[in-house]
């Protein structure tokens, strides 16, 4: 019988421990955060003084030790994914694990085996599957508003041509670097959502700051489905695109047209100190809806369509805690998890060679 709470440990005290997870976890009455674990905790950047109450550690191992740990939340960089989930699995804890889940395939294949060989869960934190903008598109294609999907388009540009700064995001020593492993598993994870595994995969890493000796940041993603039904899909990030309003989703059916520009607004609130509880948490202003394009009469009939309102990435977690009771399947399925790494693995590989490449 499953436990009515259970004991959460956040691995890492950085941006994404603060801003994406340690926030939602108490705000699921059968999740606690029971602990941090932080490496080296200085002034002013110190888990114990600022969350009372909780235990802390500064060694992963360690922390493994401790049999009141349910749940291991990890959150440091995607080199040591891999042998921080095997490791928590071992020790029979849940795993959730931020993306890029883990840098290959196999080793997402690996870990999902462990899990099911030890009866526990590995749970990918896919939190944009939550965002509000994916929520209305994912509500007009199951409601087949916008008709047979023809194409389907999905960007995450950003207007920042000045070099980032050191981060495992542009560490080009480490096995998972670039834009298609950070925004790139958003991207194509949302497209496995809707449509499932792509047949081919066709792809194109670029330096649009052109910074010599860096990894891509850009990509644009092309996508095809064996199913004739199915849409040419194309994912694109930039980082040179100096525009007011941003284009977020472009998907064109036979019914109708879906346009909708601006990122979902949880990211930055949760940046400006804003609570998950606090009224007004991830609602998509009215000045950022999208546009409902249909053709009536062989003319546009053109009406602006208000975003769908999300749960928040509280669901996210509200999705863990039922899994572990197992009350509800997992957000993001070992099949889907491995399908988004190996189409990263494939795009990289395409640019490369400049070649289409089949799953």
């Amino acid at each position: 019988m499953a436990p009515s709470t259970f004991n959460v440990v956040v691995v890492g005290y950085g941006l994404s421990a603060k801003v994406f997870h340690i926030p939602f976890i108490p705000q699921i009455p059968s999740l606690k955060l029971y602990g941090i674990v932080q490496r080296s905790p200085q002034p002013g950047n110190d888990a114990g003084a600022e969350h009372a109450g909780i235990k802390t550690w500064t060694d992963y191992s360690e922390m493994l030790q401790d049999e009141a740990v349910d749940v291991v939340v990890v959150t440091t960089p995607p080199e040591s994914h891999f042998g921080m989930c095997e490791s928590a699995l071992r020790r029979s804890k849940h795993v959730v694990v931020e993306k890029p889940f883990v840098p290959t395939a196999t080793e997402a294949q690996l870990l999902f085996e462990l899990a099911n060989e030890r009866g526990l869960h590995i749970m990918v934190y896919q939190n944009r599957r939550y965002d509000s903008d994916f929520l209305t598109v994912s509500e007009l294609i199951k409601g087949n508003v916008l008709g047979r999907i023809a194409e389907f388009e999905s960007h995450f540009d950003r207007h920042r041509p000045d070099p980032p700064a050191t981060s495992w995001k542009v560490d080009v020593s480490q096995p998972a670097t670039g834009a298609i492993f950070d925004l790139g598993t958003h991207l194509i994870d949302q497209a496995v959502c809707l449509f499932g595994a792509p047949e081919s995969v066709t792809a194109f890493l670029t330096n649009q700051r052109n910074v010599p000796e860096a990894p891509h940041d850009s990509f644009t993603v092309l996508l095809t489905y064996r199913d004739p039904e199915l849409p040419l899909v194309t994912l694109k990030a930039g980082v040179v695109s100096a525009e007011a309003a941003q284009l977020r989703f472009w998907v064109r059916g036979t019914n109708a047209s879906f346009r909708k520009s601006y990122l979902d607004v949880q990211e930055d609130q949760l940046r400006a100190g804003w609570a998950p509880s606090q009224e007004g948490f991830g609602v998509d202003p009215e000045e950022h809806y999208g546009t409902l394009t249909r053709w009536v009469d062989g003319r546009p009939e053109v009406q602006t369509l208000p975003t769908a309102v999300p749960e928040t990435y509280k669901g996210f977690y509200q999705n863990v805690a039922d899994t572990l009771r197992g009350i509800s399947k997992s957000l993001v399925s070992g099949e889907e998890a491995s399908t988004v790494m190996r189409v990263v693995e494939l795009a990289r590989e395409s640019s490369e060679s400049r070649k289409t490449l089949y799953l």
